[in-house]
């Protein structure tokens, strides 16, 4: 009797995997030969502000306008430390003088060397607070830290601009842009760094772009059964916008 229980448990058993066999055989083959969707991005994306609190006197540039690295965007009022800067300059000045003249008193053997040394210590200390004040004047000109566009102008002339919490403008950079690829698992291990790959931008732009794989993670995602892959994708002059689908294909 044990014997007749155990045989339909045998065959249904069976069964089970005859079907699932079944179900693996009619289902399509990832192998990845054709081409992966993919997302240009931004290769970089910064909030830009200020190291100081102040109010905004003036934005050089506005939404959708291109920027180079270390162009002046915006200002923020500094009548106080351009007047320090001038006074501490005439300090410098006056004090250079007055070393010049005391040299040949010097010479003449008119002034003691310790009268001579002050002297030239406190042109020494003219000339450091001349440059901090330099510093404190150049912190109230914000720069573009990239090279890029202007994606957002959050600030206006006359608002109030906060170190902690205040962004004038989101710059990004689009050239070069990052492709970000969402490969099947079957595909792991089988892409390098420095892989090389075609972009497809059809139907925004026609034709395909060599781009360069720069990052891969070593680590796939349980739910979704995938791993993502970066590229950088050269965009000379901008002319590709970052935001569109595409597609990639690996080479063999």
């Amino acid at each position: 009797m044990a014997s007749e229980k155990r045989f339909p448990l045998a065959m249904a058993g069976l069964l089970f995997l005859l079907v699932v066999h079944g179900a693996v055989a009619q289902a399509p083959a990832t192998d990845g030969a054709g081409p992966l969707e993919c997302l240009l991005e931004p290769s970089m994306v910064v909030n830009v502000g200020s190291p100081v609190d102040g109010v905004l006197e003036e934005v050089t540039v506005d939404r959708g306008e291109s920027v180079r690295k270390g162009q002046v965007v915006a200002r923020l009022q500094s009548g106080v430390e351009a007047a320090q800067v001038k006074l501490s300059e005439a300090r410098v000045e006056f004090g250079r003088r007055r070393l010049e003249r005391n040299e040949a008193l010097f010479a003449k053997q008119l002034i003691s060397a310790q009268e001579r040394d002050e002297l030239a210590t406190e042109v020494r200390l003219h000339e450091e607070e001349l440059r901090r004040n330099q510093e404190i004047l150049r912190q109230r000109t914000i720069v573009s830290p990239l090279d890029g566009v202007v994606l957002e102008r959050r600030l206006a002339p006359g608002e109030f601009i906060r170190t902690d919490k205040s962004v004038v403008l989101k710059l990004a950079r689009i050239n070069p842009l990052h492709v970000e690829v969402i490969a099947p698992a079957a595909l792991f291990g089988t892409v390098r760094i420095g892989a090389t790959a075609r972009v497809s931008l059809a139907p925004h732009i026609p034709g395909t772009y060599a781009a360069r794989v720069v990052a891969v993670d070593r680590v796939i995602d349980a739910a979704s059964n995938t791993w993502g892959v970066r590229l950088e994708l050269p965009n000379p002059g901008n002319r590709i916008p970052a935001g569109i689908k595409c597609s990639v294909s690996f080479a063999k």
